[in-house]
């Protein structure tokens, strides 16, 4: 069994800055699976925000390159998503998933709220 477990999320005003945290344990080796970042608005299908692979190569939604920074710890087996410049559309639940070959996992996710 595997267990991601977000952190981070909270109400921040539009242009501040959050840094999320994805926490995983059980099963397999972190360091060999593609890390991602995903998020969920009210009323809208979950999209894709960011992965980053076993060999820390990066990718982003267009909506966030440039403000947004993923990154990973091996040693922690943890993933982090360093946000700034933050927008009212970014306001949503985010979850963080780990990509395995016959299965991916998520976590329950955390809220991120960006007032006007």
């Amino acid at each position: 069994q595997v267990q991601l477990v977000e952190s981070g999320g909270g109400l921040v005003q539009a242009g501040g800055s959050l840094r999320l945290s994805c926490a995983a344990s059980g099963s397999g080796f972190f360091n060999i699976y593609t890390m991602g970042w995903y998020r969920q608005a009210p009323g809208k299908q979950r999209e894709f925000v960011a992965t980053i692979t076993s060999g820390a190569s990066t990718n982003y939604a267009d909506s966030v390159k440039g403000r947004f920074t993923i990154s990973r710890d091996n040693s922690k087996n943890t993933v982090s998503l360093q946000m700034n410049g933050l927008k009212p559309e970014d306001t949503a639940v985010y979850y963080c998933k780990q990509d395995r070959k016959y299965q991916d996992y998520w976590g329950q996710g955390t809220q991120v709220t960006v007032s006007s």
